[in-house]
């Protein structure tokens, strides 16, 4: 217990939707000397995951994608590093800072929202030559790494190293996976325009999903509309299908086929963070923390969670039901998690969170969408412009908005830039192509 002579000190692990959400809260709503707060997270911003695609696809430049965490939360103290271990028996989180430097951070009240990562599978070959789309960097990485592709198959003689290179393997047919090869595949069709000797027709995408359907949570009927949609664009969706290897870039499916691929990525799920393995906090048989409908860990007063590492009640529906790993509950939740930590400080009574899920939207491709809101179901255009709208709504500043509403407009007078900066991944290496002469005449 703090004494009535010093502020409360309340720590947030992570600065994704929960941590920023709830410190953006906290910060408007707590009184001078009320409490601090202080925010850990390894990078200093917030990636708004749902626009990722577009920002893939070069519909939005990746700097308007991401919140730097210092400039919105400007009565916050921000520690850019990760959180090693926590010991809430003795109120301290172990925090490793970006330097390498390790030290002992004390708090009075904690929240646990360090998200969640990629759901890997010791496949074969995969950690060697797959990629992620859960960051800024994955995104802008595959971006420049598809029109290389086409690059390599306009120049190179070999039949072999072109069809290489323009074959595009994509495992999970979960939003990220559906949304990323959908922009990438409209993105790659349109540069097809630039290259003299590419069409859209000898490139091959192909979508792997394990499961019998894909977008399980717009419903089925636009679940099989978004399949046969793909299918009509030429892509080959696989359904009841899984990756067995992939060494040496060559896929391997369940289903018997085989085939060299240039790209493969993997969005065959999430899980929780491993931090939450370090602590003395209980967790459930998934690896999430368990949380009472108060968003507190249960048996554990002071400390709260939500987001994709927790297991939250839903009390909208019957039975051990948890809510979904989705930008919506979290938002919502990191909304009463803020308002709870207040209560709790001004000795007030806490509330349930409660959100009937609303629906989801996903975007196909420019001008193209699949959408299920309030039981309403649409798709094409109309889905489209719901997606951009709510997400657009989501995204967290005033400032992010207009940027992006900028980008949009000016998109509707200009062509798309189809131009790959995959020198961005070695900076330094023309500056040691320069640096050979050099040793050549001193050896």
């Amino acid at each position: 217990m703090t004494t009535s002579t010093r502020p409360e000190r309340i720590l947030i692990v992570g600065g994704g939707y929960v941590g920023l959400y709830t410190a953006l809260r906290l910060q408007r709503k707590l009184k001078t000397g009320e409490a601090t707060v202080t925010v850990v997270e390894p990078q200093s911003y917030m990636t708004y995951q749902p626009f990722l695609p577009e920002a893939a696809a070069g519909a939005i430049s990746p700097r308007h994608v991401v919140v730097p965490l210092r400039s919105v939360l400007p009565r916050c103290r921000i520690v850019t590093g990760t959180v090693e271990h926590v010991d809430h028996a003795n109120r301290t989180a172990t925090v490793e800072l970006l330097g390498g430097e390790t030290y002992a951070e004390p708090y009075d009240l904690l929240v646990v929202a360090p998200g969640s990562v990629a759901r890997t599978l010791p496949i074969p070959g995969l950690a060697e030559w797959g990629i992620g789309f859960k960051t800024v960097e994955e995104a802008i990485a595959l971006r420049n790494h598809v029109l290389e592709q086409l690059d390599t198959a306009s120049s190179t003689r070999d039949p072999s190293i072109r069809d290489h290179a323009l074959t595009f393997v994509f495992v999970g047919g979960g939003y990220a996976g559906v949304e990323a090869l959908a922009e990438l595949e409209d993105m790659a069709r349109y540069a097809c325009r630039y290259y003299h000797n590419i069409t859209p027709a000898d490139m091959r995408w192909i979508l792997v999903e394990a499961s019998p359907r894909i977008l399980p949570e717009v419903g089925e009927d636009m679940g099989r509309y978004t399949v046969a949609e793909l299918r009509r664009r030429g892509i080959d969706v696989r359904l009841n299908t899984r990756l067995e290897s992939a060494v040496n870039r060559h896929v391997v499916l369940s289903d018997g086929t085989e085939l060299d691929a240039s790209t493969l990525v993997w969005t065959a799920g999430v899980k929780p963070s491993p931090m939450l393995l370090s602590t003395d906090l209980p967790l459930d048989d998934k690896g999430r923390l368990r949380a009472r409908a108060t968003l507190e860990v249960d048996g554990v007063p002071g400390v709260w969670t939500a987001g994709d590492c927790a297991a939250v009640p839903d009390l909208t529906k019957p039975g051990e039901e948890f809510t979904g790993p989705s930008a919506q509950h979290a938002v919502r939740q990191a909304r009463v998690l803020a308002d709870n930590i207040v209560a709790r400080l001004r000795r007030q009574p806490q509330r349930q969170y409660r959100h009937k899920y609303a629906g989801s939207v996903a975007s196909l491709g420019l001008h193209k969408g699949v959408a299920q809101v309030y039981g309403i179901k649409t798709k094409g255009l109309p889905a489209w412009f719901m997606h951009r709208t709510y997400h657009l709504s989501r995204v967290p500043t005033v400032n992010r908005k207009m940027r992006i509403m900028a980008e949009w407009t000016l998109a509707l007078m200009f062509r798309r830039e189809i131009v790959s900066l995959g020198s961005i991944e070695h900076p330094r290496a023309e500056f040691e192509y320069a640096t050979r002469g050099d040793r050549r005449r001193t050896g």
